[in-house]
């Protein structure tokens, strides 16, 4: 038996194809140190329900919730592939088991490794110095503007009847009216922001002056939802009087974040503006291929790259696998401060350092980061480096 059980649900399109290079990482660490892990890989998503008329087969989500210690997801996502109610197929795997598992926290590392260009160019200041961006993005991951669909999601992959929000009207629209909840409350916004500060803890601090600081982005001048966000954030803040609290509106801060992303640390967030924000931060880091993330309760925790299945890039080998690779180092640094395994916490570090002297060396580049290096043969080669520094180590 290995020390750990993993779910591997590779998804589809490209998913499949870095969800190979996720365990590959996970096999090296086996194989060079005292630490196993039982993977289990389980079909899913829009491919698999073309074939099967399934998201994935019944109990697989009582297995990732019952069975499992961490789980790993591909992608989700094949044209033409949608429910009878419209939803996308495959969504009650992702979002299901972000509702389901109750995984309130969507934790998006955004850092700029040396060698990588990133995509922002012209004005009076190039920002290619690595070390000023580096930044950790927390959105809240079950409430707001997606929680009807969550909720939905949820239900769906646990067999049971679909959650649909109540009638509402709207004086003063006329005609066809479609609309989406946004709830947010106390309880939802605190846990995220306490992770949030907790989060600063383990980290150097910004950039730009090593304060250990947390922003806090809402549009708290418009929406309830976000006033109460904030008044949740700043009750929370006077219990931290070493780590600087921060506040910006939306809008500004998605012109702050490409501006001055060496002013930020931790940054927590609601749903959506999360969801839009942290796109928009992967660029600083060379793009979407570069962008690791985690999924993360107080139980349970799932970890996926977040460029979604690329299907016109899919049987190509092509794309870049270090986003899933970064999601494996997230999953055992995850699994070492829960578990209090500081090897695993370790071995995380290895994991990003192996991808930093690849990256620095930049002989096997992907074609989204300027190079033509197959999907595989990058994995391969942080997998040997990996397994160097782990033999060296353990």
């Amino acid at each position: 038996m290995g020390d750990h059980r993993i779910t591997v649900l590779p998804g589809d399109g490209t998913g499949r194809e870095v969800a190979l290079e996720a365990q590959r990482i996970l096999d090296t660490i086996q194989a060079n140190t005292n630490h196993g892990f039982d993977q289990t890989v389980i079909p899913c998503g829009g491919q698999h329900y073309i074939s099967t008329g399934e998201e994935w087969a019944p109990g697989s989500f009582e297995f990732c919730r019952d069975e499992t210690d961490a789980i790993f997801l591909g992608a989700i996502g094949q044209p033409g592939a949608r429910l009878p109610n419209g939803d996308l197929a495959g969504g009650s795997v992702i979002l299901g088991l972000r509702s389901g598992l109750d995984l309130y926290a969507n934790v998006r590392p955004i850092k700029l490794y040396e060698g990588v260009p990133h995509k922002i160019h012209g004005g009076f200041r190039q920002i290619w110095e690595p070390g000023m961006v580096d930044m950790t993005i927390l959105r809240e991951n079950t409430e707001g503007l997606y929680h009807a669909l969550l909720r939905r999601s949820a239900d769906r992959a646990q067999g049971r009847p679909e959650y649909e929000p109540e009638p509402m009207t709207f004086p003063g629209l006329e005609g066809e009216v479609a609309y989406d909840p946004r709830p947010i409350s106390r309880a939802g916004s605190q846990r995220l922001i306490e992770m949030g500060f907790d989060v600063a803890a383990t980290r150097n601090g910004a950039p730009s002056d090593g304060q250990r600081r947390v922003s806090c982005i809402d549009k708290s001048n418009v929406t309830r939802g976000c006033q109460l966000f904030r008044k949740t954030f700043e009750s929370i803040a006077e219990k931290h009087p070493n780590t600087e609290a921060d506040y910006g509106y939306i809008d500004a801060f998605m012109q702050w974040l490409t501006r001055s992303p060496e002013h930020y640390d931790v940054v927590v967030t609601s749903n959506m503006f999360g969801d839009i924000s942290t796109d928009l931060g992967a660029v600083l880091q060379g793009g979407m291929g570069m962008a690791a993330s985690g999924n993360i309760g107080d139980q349970h925790a799932f970890f996926e790259p977040v460029h979604g299945s690329a299907p016109k890039h899919a049987g190509l080998n092509k794309v870049n696998p270090i986003a899933s690779i970064n999601s494996i180092q997230m999953m055992m640094d995850y699994l070492g401060r829960k578990n209090g395994e500081d090897e695993l916490i370790e071995i995380a570090r290895l994991i990003d350092d192996s991808v930093a002297d690849h990256l620095r060396e930049g002989k096997l580049v992907t074609y989204d980061i300027g190079g033509s290096a197959s999907c595989s043969d990058v994995g391969t080669a942080i997998a040997d480096r990996l397994a160097h520094k782990l033999s060296e180590r353990f």
